[in-house]
């Protein structure tokens, strides 16, 4: 303690003794560096302190009741029914069982019970041809992926937490959810999840987090696994260790030149739709053990990696340091990694820097009134990089917030069991409290 803070006193000014700073006369190896954003171990209070920012912000804004008609629902800063919203209580439920704290949970739980306890009435209005909220269409008349998928994922989670005899009306919704994703939902001839825009038989990366986890958690783990073989098969990009967002059939008979028809593909590595993958890798692993899908997952991580930004995020484009950079896609990576570490999956000592180092630059865009800042709104699917550059960034844009959340209970966890201390300035993970002379170098987090 007394020789750290001796080096910071001493490495503030310009001259000790009279003599100039130099060398042979201070450590300047200790010299604290101009970080843009905090840099180190958080405590856990100053984590938690962020993730309640944001639920309290989000609780004030997205109520769960019908307006006074009766047959909408009440209008707050975001859809209560949209995909963003499932990944919000997904998030919501891990922070509650992760940091203890009933509120979490308790705002996932009365969403997802108010959505399932009124969707009878909006379905049988709607069978009369009654004209519904279009949010409520979403629930009882699933039309996409996007309606049904992740928020379904979060349905189920919540209903394998309560006791069997509980949750008849939340039965009821996940089966609508499901027999949409399952059953209904267009597919590609080899039975993959597509979409007929923007153009025929397309396929989009985040179609693997909307559909593969609700499979595999309703149990049809088969089926799960091979649509995310069969997503691999198609956007993965060996060369880069990353996924490519968009895929669309050929139709250019390119064998009669003997090219294999997948070598001159366009591929845009966008953000999120890589976060989306990756979380679904994370997904799968979490109900099932498999060699197959560690090994992707490692892969994609070794491909990330490298393309962190100094100041912790990545950027829109992954691989065009040249686009923005962007927290959501930020937030869903350092869930991911601080995930990966609390399960074993991998190892601490090589990841912690840059998984806190993400945490430092998506808790530094959470502002005071708890809304997450420089998240791309809703973003389609193109085949240029323009489209994916010059996307908006909006703090209403939903997709920041149950990242958010989710890296924030992970990074929680982490730093309250494990043991990570800075040494000679850099941040690192000790298997057993180190007995070192080394002088570390944040007061607070002192040998």
């Amino acid at each position: 303690m007394r020789k750290t803070l001796t080096a910071i006193l001493l490495l503030s000014l310009p001259f000790v003794g009279g003599w100039a700073q130099n060398d042979a006369t201070a450590p300047l190896h200790l010299m604290r560096p101009d970080y843009k954003y905090p840099y180190g171990v958080p405590k856990a209070t100053e984590v938690k302190e962020v993730m309640d920012r944001v639920k309290n912000y989000l609780e004030a804004t997205t109520p769960a009741e019908l307006d006074e008609t009766g047959k909408h629902l009440r209008q707050g800063d975001f859809r209560l029914t949209s995909y963003e919203w499932g990944v919000t209580y997904s998030a919501m439920l891990r922070a509650g069982e992760l940091t203890g704290d009933a509120f979490y949970t308790k705002y996932a739980t009365d969403r997802m019970n108010f959505l399932a306890q009124q969707a009878p009435k909006f379905k049988k209005w709607l069978e009369k041809g009654e004209d519904i909220d279009r949010l409520m269409r979403q629930v009882v008349s699933p039309a996409a992926l996007d309606d049904a998928g992740a928020i379904c994922c979060a349905m189920m989670k919540l209903r394998k937490a309560q006791s069997p005899s509980k949750g008849k009306l939340l039965d009821e919704q996940i089966e609508r959810y499901y027999d949409y994703i399952a059953n209904r939902q267009y597919r590609y001839r080899d039975g993959q999840f597509a979409r007929m825009r923007p153009v025929a038989n397309t396929v989009w990366l985040d179609d693997m987090f909307m559909g593969i986890p609700a499979l595999a958690l309703h149990g049809d783990m088969d089926e799960a696994m091979r649509q995310f073989y069969l997503f691999h098969e198609k956007m993965w990009v060996p060369e880069k260790g990353l996924y490519r967002h968009g895929w669309v059939e050929k139709h250019v008979p390119f064998t009669m030149y003997n090219v294999p028809p997948d070598d001159y593909r366009p591929s845009f590595f966008w953000g999120r739709a890589n976060g989306w993958a990756l979380l679904t890798a994370c997904e799968l692993l979490d109900i099932k053990e498999s060699p197959m899908i560690m090994r992707y997952f490692r892969e994609h991580l070794a491909g990330l990696m490298p393309l962190q930004d100094y100041d912790g995020a990545w950027h829109q484009l992954l691989d065009n340091n040249r686009t923005y950079l962007e927290t959501s896609c930020t937030a869903i990576y350092c869930y991911c990694l601080a995930h990966a570490i609390n399960k074993g999956w991998i190892e601490p000592e090589q990841y912690i820097g840059q998984t806190l180092l993400a945490w430092h630059y998506v808790a530094a865009h959470v502002s005071k009134k708890g809304q997450v800042e420089g998240t791309c709104v809703g973003t389609g699917l193109a085949f240029d990089p323009a489209f994916y550059a010059y996307r908006p960034v909006n703090n209403y844009a939903a997709h920041g917030y149950g990242p958010v959340i989710w890296a924030g209970a992970e990074i929680y966890q982490l730093v309250n069991t494990l043991c990570l201390k800075t040494n000679d300035s850099a941040v690192h993970y000790y298997p057993v409290d180190p007995k070192t002379d080394e002088p570390i170098f944040e007061v607070g987090n002192e040998e």
